[in-house]
């Protein structure tokens, strides 16, 4: 068993630039910021939200991955059942991967027996066949044969059961239902994992179940003795990353400090694959420019060159498929760059609509884009092989939000309808807003050269954006706000509250509601106030701490 996994999860999938690009997972993983305990309830906010609130907070205890069953005593409890939350893209997965690694390597947790994977993105190519226990773990462990897995279920070994991916599962989980005895019953699987996460089956099974926060509801949370959530990297944890990721140290730290610069890029690299994301462009982009002179500040821009790679990717390969003496017609390239734009934006667009990260081939046939294509858009869709099946996922469920923007029927459908309360179009209409701005738009016709762009007076939609910001709202609206602001490179409103603060004046000016939402705003992107804010540095009064408590959530420590 520890053959195979080492096997399985030697290499991660960094499907970036180069399709197949796989990198020892030893080598290029770098350890997340973990807590023990949660934030409580369900987040009804949507991931775009929770995407920049990583900041760790006054009384939270980290831990290492490798102790996450360890309870008080140190030793992995027979019987303990954890649950590990984190939003799309924060690495929960390569981090289960991380862990079986470790133990089949022997380098951790050598008091556990066996540890049996059960992901639900694989679960749900089983879903409707009534299976046993033993036939269940047989068919994802098929190294062991029936008498050895009788053997693990009826003698007293410690074994790990991890179901990874529970927001993945299409599998109605019902725990209302009769009491599960006989593990040699022919069940729905239903029934076999509501069975096994009740303690009805494998009592004596530690068991960890990772999901995105939205989904967690599924299963109550009494089951569970253990809540961990992931957060991402911390500022170090990032700075580890990129010089893992670039082997050139000097061109790392060209880049790091790019990324320190673009403050809103910074905040978003605590999840791990806008890293990867950051890394496959920025280095592309100092293979013609060691200055970065075009470098990408915004998340708009960001994701345009990373399309704009893989497009261009698509269309080179179909260069020398179909056209080995010469070149393929600019007009030909085009075409297949716009197209594949185009397919991708009704892929996003309708798995949004289902609100489903993971999607099969015949989702892919139902875009017109053949399982052959979706290979070549390696770092956009990342590809799983299990026997002869196949699944897919977006790079990032930002990602797939971006591409959202190239669908007409998204544009039309969700124009009326910006007023989410939830957040779910907030990054919608910064995509929507930065794909107005000239530099976007150049970077845009270096994809589709005839692509016929109207000019839009941008400094018309800043000035909207700053009449709404005078309205009372929530918090949350009014940072969405500015960010759009950025994406428009419009940074007048933080540039007056950042002379305030330089001079040492704010204390003395009467703040309009705006410039209350811009001040929040430049504090929540400072390094130094997510460390330490100090209240009376900036408005020591009864209103300065109702309209600053947003900061005061996001600091390790306020005073």
């Amino acid at each position: 068993m520890k053959e195979e996994f080492k096997k399985k999860f030697a290499n991660l999938y960094e499907g970036t630039l180069q399709e197949g690009e796989y990198a020892p997972l030893k080598d290029i993983f770098t350890e997340l910021y973990v807590i023990k305990g949660c934030t409580g309830g369900v987040n009804a906010q949507h991931e775009v939200r929770q995407m920049e609130g990583f900041y760790p907070k006054p009384g939270e205890t980290s831990i290492n991955f490798s102790d996450i069953f360890k309870v008080q005593s140190g030793e992995n409890k027979s019987g303990t059942k954890v649950l590990t939350l984190g939003i799309a893209g924060v690495g929960k997965t390569a981090s289960v991967h991380k862990f079986i690694l470790d133990w089949a390597e022997e380098r951790h947790n050598q008091d556990l027996d066996f540890i049996l994977f059960l992901p639900f993105r694989e679960l749900n190519l089983i879903k409707d066949n009534p299976l046993s226990l033993p036939e269940l773990l047989h068919y994802f462990h098929p190294e062991l044969c029936r008498g050895d897995i009788m053997e693990i279920l009826n003698r007293k070994y410690t074994v790990a059961l991890i179901l990874d991916g529970l927001d993945e599962s299409k599998i109605p989980l019902n725990f209302n239902q009769i009491k599960v005895s006989n593990a040699q019953e022919k069940i729905s699987l239903n029934k076999l994992l509501t069975g096994i996460i009740k303690g009805e089956l494998l009592p004596s099974a530690v068991i960890w179940i990772t999901s995105r926060p939205a989904a967690a509801n599924q299963i109550p949370r009494k089951y569970f003795l253990i809540n961990t959530e992931i957060r991402g990297f911390n500022d170090s944890q990032k700075e580890e990353y990129f010089r893992k990721r670039i082997q050139d140290q000097d061109e790392a730290s060209r880049i790091i400090s790019h990324i320190k610069t673009a403050r809103s890029l910074h905040i978003l690299c605590h999840i791990p694959v806008f890293c990867r994301i950051s890394v496959s462009v920025l280095q592309e982009m100092m293979k013609k420019d060691k200055e970065m002179k075009n470098a990408p500040t915004t998340l708009t821009e960001m994701y345009i060159r990373f399309l704009i790679f893989h497009t261009r990717q698509k269309s080179e390969k179909y260069n020398l498929e179909q056209n080995v003496d010469g070149a393929v017609p600019s007009s030909e390239r085009e075409k297949i760059g716009a197209e594949s734009v185009l397919k991708l934006a009704k892929l996003a667009f309708l798995q949004l609509q289902k609100e489903q990260l993971i999607f099969y081939e015949e989702d892919l046939k139902e875009c017109d884009i053949e399982v052959e294509e979706a290979v070549v858009y390696s770092g956009v869709c990342t590809q799983i092989f299990k026997k002869d099946e196949k699944f897919y996922s977006f790079v990032h469920l930002s990602f797939q939000e971006f591409l959202n923007v190239f669908n007409k029927k998204t544009f039309w459908n969700k124009l009326p309808s910006l007023q989410s309360e939830n957040g779910h179009l907030d990054l919608f209409l910064r995509f929507l807003l930065g794909l107005s701005v000239k530099d976007s738009q150049e970077v845009l016709t270096e994809l589709l050269p005839s692509l016929k762009i109207k000019a839009e007076n941008v400094s018309n939609t800043a000035n909207y954006i700053k009449e709404k910001l005078k309205e009372e709202m929530h918090s949350d609206r009014s940072l969405n706000l500015l960010h759009c602001l950025s994406e428009l490179k419009d940074n007048s409103l933080t540039a007056e509250i950042q002379n305030f603060l330089n001079s040492g004046t704010l204390s003395k000016q009467e703040l309009s509601s705006t410039q209350w939402s811009a001040l929040v705003f430049v504090l929540m992107m400072s390094e130094e106030t997510q460390e330490k804010f100090e209240l009376k540095k900036y408005r020591a009064s009864e209103e300065g701490l109702r309209r600053l408590l947003p900061v005061v959530k996001n600091t390790q420590r306020a005073l």
